[in-house]
């Protein structure tokens, strides 16, 4: 299995970390334990962790600001990925912030927080309102390859998406990565998997493990194909659901979130794991 891909025309590690988890519960406020956050940004650094995804309205400020206490100067190989379209009111809540004005605002914020002058990408995360304050996606678009154009950016991605709007979206502008839900136990977005691959989009999965509403690594511990070809490797089946994505899609990028060090290094031994064609039959087969 290639351990290296591409983003956009960018080599990348095909294990990154996403440290969305870093803030306080409900991804709002403060962790309980703001220096074992930065330990765990620092051991990924050591891991070989060449791409973090983040975003200024985690906290807000907090993840971001976690990460530039912790690694800022930035080694010359992090790629700091992150995501406007979205924001946070008092109690936490997410909210729409996709007018051109809004999305200037929140590339502005990631650049001050994070302290670079560039990011490497930024993803449009497209969150639903009001359909009287709906922004139509290409003037979303403009105002992204705008910041790009002025060297505040380099990549454009798109998040929680469907096909029709990434089809859409590439009428105005490169598209380097679409961000969506996607795991063994979450196979929706499977016809989107491979229209990314017919376009040499790198396919970025949150929720790798599963989200919460599907049961998550708990749900992976209780499927016996899962565990059976855990077994088989001596892996967990967090590692195999891992290697299972790095084997779908050679261009897929995985950003496991974890406040652990040592699910960290538990997720990063995941890019060892060649699972043989019989393995990843019978995991295709899992629903």
């Amino acid at each position: 299995m290639n351990t290296t891909t591409f983003l956009g025309d960018k080599p990348i590690n095909r294990m990154g970390y996403g440290a969305m988890q870093l803030a306080g519960p409900g991804v709002f406020g403060p962790p309980r334990d703001p220096g074992a956050a930065r330990a765990v940004l620092r051991r990924a650094i050591e891991l070989g962790v060449d791409h973090i995804d983040t975003s200024q309205y985690y906290g807000p400020d907090v993840v971001n600001d976690l990460i530039r206490e912790a690694l800022h100067p930035y080694p010359e190989n992090l790629k700091l990925v992150t995501k406007v379209g979205a924001r946070r009111d008092d109690a936490g809540g997410v909210l729409p912030a996709q007018r051109p004005d809004e999305l200037r605002d929140g590339v502005e914020a990631n650049l001050r927080s994070l302290r670079v002058e560039r990011l490497d990408l930024v993803n449009l995360r497209l969150v639903e309102g009001s359909p009287d304050s709906a922004v139509p996606l290409e003037e979303q678009l403009a105002a992204l390859e705008d910041l790009r154009q002025e060297g505040k950016l380099d990549l454009i991605g798109l998040s929680n998406v469907d096909r029709a709007q990434v089809q859409h979206a590439l009428e105005f502008v490169d598209v380097a990565e679409i961000q969506n839900g996607y795991s063994v136990i979450d196979r929706q977005d499977d016809e989107m998997v491979d229209f990314a691959r017919e376009r040499e989009i790198a396919f970025v999965p949150f929720f790798p493990l599963g989200s919460s509403f599907r049961g998550g690594p708990a749900r992976l511990a209780a499927e016996a194909t899962i565990a059976q070809v855990a077994d088989k490797h001596a892996a967990t089946p967090t590692q195999v659901a891992l290697a299972w994505l790095l084997a779908r899609y050679d261009r897929m990028l995985l950003i496991p979130g974890t406040t652990s060090i040592a699910h960290l290094e538990e997720n990063m031994a995941a890019v060892a794991l060649e699972l043989d064609d019989g393995d990843l039959a019978a995991l295709d087969r899992v629903d």
